[in-house]
C-alpha cells in the first residue's frame, strides 16, 4: 500500500473540499489515487443522495442572475434539509454555482436539463453529488426558470433579505431606450418585489384557470346561501371582483402605494420613459 502522506491529503481536500478524514481514508483505499479517491467521494455523495431520498428539502436558497448584456436571467432554488446547512458556506457556494450552470443552460425550464447542463468540465449532477457528499444531507434543485427577452424590454429581479423567496417579471417596452430608463428599471425592480410580497396567482382574470373561478364562486354561494335569493348573484359577483384584485397582478394595489393599481404604476413608469409597457410574465420561487 502506497504511503498516505499529509500533502496528499491536502491536495485532495482541496480539490473535493471534503474534511480531512474522509480524504485521507478515500486515498487509503484507492492506495494513493487521486483521481479514484475523487470517484469514490463522489460515489459516497450519491450513495447519501440515495439513502436520503425520502427526506423532506424544505430549507434552501433562491438565487438569481442576469447575462452580462441583461437580455437573459435565471432564477432557481436549491434545496436542502436543515437552516444549519442551507446557511454553511458550502452549501452557499453550490447555489451560487447554480446560478452560473442555470444561466448558460440552454434549455428555458425543467430542472432535469440543469443538471445535465455542463461547464468547466463537468455537469451540475456532479456537483449536486459533491455537495451531498460534503454536508451529508439530500439536496435538489427545487425550481429553475430562464428568461430571454424576444424585444425591446428588460427583465426584473427581486430577492427577499432570507433568500428564500424571489420573483421575476419580464416587462416588454415600446423600444430599447425605453428600457435603459432608470424609472422603468427601478418599477421593474419594485413590482418583482411586490410579487414576491403579495402572491398573484395570475397576471390577469383571463390567465386564472376556470376550474378556481367557478370554485371561488360556489364556496362565495354557500356563504350567503341564506340571503334573498335575488341578491346571491349581486352578492357572488361582488366577492368575485374582489378575488380578482386580490389575486390578479396587474389589478391588485400596489404595495408602495395602495392608491394605485400595479397596472396604473407601470403605466406612469412607461410614460416617464416615453411611451408604454407591459409585463409579459412573472415566476415567483419560495423554498419550503
Amino acid at each position: 500500500m502506497a504511503e498516505i502522506s499529509a500533502a496528499m491529503v491536502m491536495k485532495l481536500r482541496k480539490i473535493s473540499g471534503q474534511g480531512m478524514m474522509d480524504c485521507k481514508k478515500a486515498l487509503q483505499e484507492t492506495d494513493g489515487d487521486i483521481d479514484q479517491a475523487m470517484d469514490l467521494l463522489r460515489k459516497k455523495g450519491l450513495a447519501t443522495l440515495a439513502k436520503r431520498a425520502e427526506r423532506d428539502t424544505s430549507e434552501g436558497l433562491v438565487v438569481s442572475k442576469i447575462g452580462p448584456d441583461g437580455k437573459t436571467a435565471i432564477m432557481a432554488t436549491l434545496c436542502c434539509e436543515t437552516d444549519f446547512v442551507a446557511k454553511s458556506d458550502d452549501f452557499i457556494a453550490a447555489a451560487q454555482t447554480l446560478a452560473n450552470f442555470a444561466l448558460a443552460c440552454k434549455a428555458d425550464e425543467g430542472v432535469e436539463n440543469v443538471l445535465e447542463t455542463s461547464a468547466d468540465g463537468r455537469k451540475f449532477s456532479d456537483v449536486l453529488t459533491e455537495i451531498v457528499s460534503k454536508t451529508g444531507e439530500k439536496t435538489q434543485v427545487g425550481d429553475y426558470a430562464k428568461y430571454t427577452l424576444d424585444g425591446p424590454g428588460l427583465i426584473g429581479t427581486y430577492i427577499h433579505f432570507n433568500e428564500k423567496v424571489g420573483t421575476m417579471v419580464q416587462i416588454e417596452t415600446g423600444d430599447e431606450a425605453m428600457a435603459a430608463v432608470d424609472a422603468l428599471k427601478q418599477t421593474a425592480a419594485d413590482l418583482a418585489m411586490h410579487i414576491t410580497a403579495t402572491k398573484p396567482l395570475a397576471l390577469d382574470k383571463d390567465q386564472i384557470d376556470p376550474e378556481i373561478i367557478e370554485r371561488e364562486k360556489a364556496i362565495f354561494a354557500e356563504q350567503v346561501k341564506n340571503k334573498p335569493a335575488n341578491i346571491i348573484d349581486k352578492i357572488v359577483e361582488g366577492k368575485i371582483k374582489k378575488f380578482y384584485t386580490e389575486n390578479c397582478l396587474l389589478q391588485q394595489p400596489f404595495v408602495k402605494d395602495d392608491s394605485k393599481s400595479v397596472e396604473q404604476v407601470l403605466a406612469e413608469a412607461a410614460k416617464q420613459a416615453g411611451g408604454e409597457a407591459k409585463i409579459k410574465r412573472f415566476v415567483r420561487f419560495e423554498v419550503g
